[in-house]
């Protein structure tokens, strides 16, 4: 009987419960889906199949019915980056950032835009100018150019030549110097600091970020022109390519690589300017093919000569022939080299540098101006693979008259010992494989190499 009154106590504590549903774990019904949400799934689609006009349109209803969106926004910058329309690409990704400050994509994708933006006015400008009267040039210019340069990374271990880069250069160093313009591909940032995304948890990691006291290893060489467009240039963000170009600069290196950017130097009493390209929106891109050639244009009314860099074609060992028609690597666009380079040469480019390839490629002359399609490997340490091909690099040396014809060449072969440190090659290696790749790809057109020494004339 004692029991009895805790059990009633029980069972009306019981009943007092709210009732539960049948199994506890049954959701709740979604809510269905708004007219904002339709709208982004729509201008998503558009997206997905280039249809800039109808995801414009569809985002454009998502931000009228919900103007919260963030995603709506962004997308819609996209839209409208698709048909080229920078101010309103600017705009919609400021309401991104007023909406959800510090959104991880707006920094790096605005710096982009806001470089076609200065790529724009660049060309409103000289429309609207005539280039100034120059008197008519004389005289020559010898350059020396090599291809790609990394001079050993701390990321994401210290891998780096021994006393600190201090011999590195030295027995290519004489070559370097012995030169009216040295040019190199500055394959990666020189930066202190800055961070990267380029690196996923279990995969292959190939960001590179170089010290920039390297940098004065370049100028104690005399290099004197650098491009930055290229793969690697946004390896650890706007941080260090804002460090990488200040460091050049403060060296006395003239650089190109960001959109609107070109390096000019006064030698031999000639305006010489050189521009640098690559296969995407990161810097001037090659594949556009249009503004290429306008900036090309306006640079040759206002210069004696014009040098176009371009990082482009396919990579590897078996990458050592230009074919007809575009390239691609791990599906994407790195080019139509023929194409890209005769073209800005019609319109007044004097002498065509590529690198990108890792490999050495052969070199043509179009319209009496020389194109060489790619330099190779010439300086990367500790993080390239420097197998075979991989491993033999040149120094290109290039004479041209006032007018920027080809006057003559020389091909000073070079290899990499070790970890990836440039030598003079004894075996002449550079010599043998680009006279055997012009001839090959470019037939007539074909550099003539005259010399066991690499000595070159147009055909």
């Amino acid at each position: 009987m004692r029991l009895r009154w805790p059990l009633v106590a029980l069972a009306a504590a019981l009943l007092a419960l709210p009732l539960l549903p049948l199994f506890a774990g049954t959701p709740e019904e979604a809510p269905p889906p708004t007219e904002a949400d339709a709208r982004f799934a729509e201008g998503v689609a558009a997206l997905k199949a280039k249809d800039a006009v109808a995801a414009e349109a569809a985002l454009k209803a998502c931000v009228a019915s919900d103007p919260s969106r963030a995603d709506c926004w962004w997308e819609l910058g996209w839209a409208r980056y698709l048909r080229a329309d920078w101010d309103g690409v600017m705009a919609a990704w400021a309401e991104v950032e007023r909406l959800e400050p510090g959104h991880p994509g707006v920094a790096s994708q605005t710096s982009t835009v806001k470089g076609k933006l200065a790529i724009e006015a660049l060309l409103r400008q000289w429309s609207g100018e005539a280039p100034p009267p120059r008197p008519k040039p004389t005289g020559t210019i010898r350059l020396r150019a090599v291809g790609d340069v990394m001079m050993g990374s701390d990321f994401p271990e210290p891998l780096l030549p021994e006393q600190d880069g201090a011999t590195y250069f030295a027995d290519v160093a004489e070559l370097l110097r012995d030169a009216d313009l040295t040019f190199v591909n500055l394959e990666g940032p020189l930066c202190d600091g800055g961070s990267t995304n380029k690196c996923k948890e279990g995969g292959m990691c190939y960001a590179f970020r170089t010290p920039t006291r390297y940098g004065k290893l370049l100028q104690d060489v005399g290099v004197d022109l650098a491009s930055t467009a290229n793969n690697h240039a946004f390896d650890f963000g706007e941080t260090c390519r804002a460090q990488t170009e200040s460091t050049l600069t403060q060296l006395g290196i003239a650089w190109s690589g960001r959109h609107g950017t070109v390096a000019v130097r006064q030698v031999n009493g000639l305006s010489v300017a050189m521009i640098g390209f690559h296969t995407s929106d990161s810097a001037h891109n090659l594949n556009d093919q249009k503004t290429a050639v306008a900036l090309v244009s306006g640079l040759a009314a206002r210069h004696d000569l014009v040098i176009v860099s371009f990082h482009g074609g396919a990579e590897g060992s078996k990458a050592v022939h230009v074919p007809n028609g575009p390239e691609s690597f791990y599906g994407e666009d790195r080019g139509d080299l023929r194409r890209f380079t005769h073209a800005v040469i019609d319109a007044g480019a004097d002498l065509v540098l590529g690198h990108g390839p890792h490999v050495l490629r052969g070199m043509e002359v179009y319209n009496d101006r020389l194109i060489a399609y790619s330099l190779g490997n010439f300086a990367t340490y500790g993080r390239f693979n420097l197998k075979g091909a991989l491993g033999v690099g040149v120094i290109l040396e290039v004479t041209l008259d006032a007018s920027g014809a080809l006057v003559s060449g020389q091909i000073l072969p070079t290899m990499q010992a070790g970890d990836g440190v440039p030598m003079r090659d004894a075996q002449r290696r550079a010599v043998a494989q680009m006279s055997a790749l012009s001839a090959q790809d470019f037939g007539e057109r074909a550099v003539r190499v005259v010399s066991p020494d690499g000595v070159f004339y147009a055909p």
